[in-house]
């Protein structure tokens, strides 16, 4: 378990999970050097909204947000919130991600990520027969006073069955030896 799992397990006695999810992410010494900010969480953590200024931290040679910044301030969300959303039967993780760069961000950028509750359902019947699966999740980052998109991340999520996952790894790792 994480520090941040640990963290969250204990203020959890304390805090609603989405409480502890916006602060412990704006707190967060590697979040906060994105310069992102989590806004907003829906209380059942299927709906997050994240902004992005532009400010002399994450300002690029030509004066526009660091491409770093754009990604740093999107990256963690779609593999946290689907741990925290479909629970401790199954291992998540982030496999692959790509950014395209559609515009330059010239001022405050906005995201959100949602996972539907029958994109859920569908996630875990789909790993039930499977076992495994991936599934990407797109993430626009929209300048906030002209509507535009500046950038797409495309992330792509391994999800498995935590026992297939275990049983996975043992027997990968007898072949091994």
């Amino acid at each position: 378990m994480s520090v941040y799992q640990t963290m969250t397990s204990f203020g959890a006695h304390f805090f609603s999970r989405a409480f502890l999810f916006k602060h412990g992410f704006n707190l967060s010494p590697m979040y906060r050097r994105s310069c992102g900010r989590v806004m907003t969480v829906s209380e059942d953590l299927h709906r997050i909204e994240v902004k992005l200024p532009l400010s002399y931290k994450n300002r690029n040679y030509v004066n526009t947000i660091f491409g770093g910044s754009l990604f740093a301030s999107v990256d963690p969300f779609p593999m946290v919130q689907l741990i925290n959303i479909i629970g401790d039967d199954y291992v998540v993780w982030d496999k692959s991600a790509e950014i395209r760069f559609l515009r330059p961000g010239k001022g405050t950028l906005r995201a959100e990520f949602v996972y539907k509750p029958e994109e859920i359902e569908s996630i875990i019947t789909e790993v039930v027969a499977k076992n495994e699966i991936e599934v990407v999740k797109t993430t626009q980052l929209i300048d906030e006073q002209t509507k535009t998109v500046c950038c797409e991340v495309h992330k792509t999520i391994y999800i498995a069955n935590k026992a297939f996952f275990k049983a996975k790894r043992a027997k990968r790792a007898a072949n091994k030896n």
